[in-house]
């Protein structure tokens, strides 16, 4: 599975799902400061995952139901960014075919995954 990395995401978790093999796209490296709303478009566009730590993807996924290929919102504040690579690396790995077209959110103390096709 591809990914996409919003900027908002630590650049050592980009560096280590990389490592584990996966093709992650960085919004840091391509296109800094693109809008939220562009970054969902390329997301869906290219059929990958989003990964990202801004809680504003939920509302335009669900209040404006804007379609996506899937978002993984992770809330891992406090996490040293090395924890943070740690815990996302693992999720992604152990959740991998339930991510599609789901919005997923990565907190300290659990996950959740919401099942549903974003129409």
């Amino acid at each position: 599975m591809n990914l996409l990395a919003d900027e908002s995401i630590d650049k050592q978790i980009v560096d280590a799902l990389r490592e584990k093999g996966y093709v992650v796209g960085y919004v840091a490296e391509m296109d800094p400061g693109i809008s939220d709303d562009v970054v969902l478009d390329l997301a869906k566009r290219e059929g990958v995952l989003l990964l990202t730590a801004d809680k504003d993807f939920g509302e335009l996924v669900f209040r404006l139901r804007r379609l996506s290929s899937g978002v993984v919102l992770i809330r891992l504040a406090g996490l040293s960014p090395s924890k943070k690579s740690e815990i996302v690396v693992l999720f992604i790995m152990k959740h991998f075919s339930e991510l599609i077209e789901s919005f997923s959110v990565i907190t300290p103390v659990g996950i959740r995954i919401r099942h549903q096709k974003f129409q």
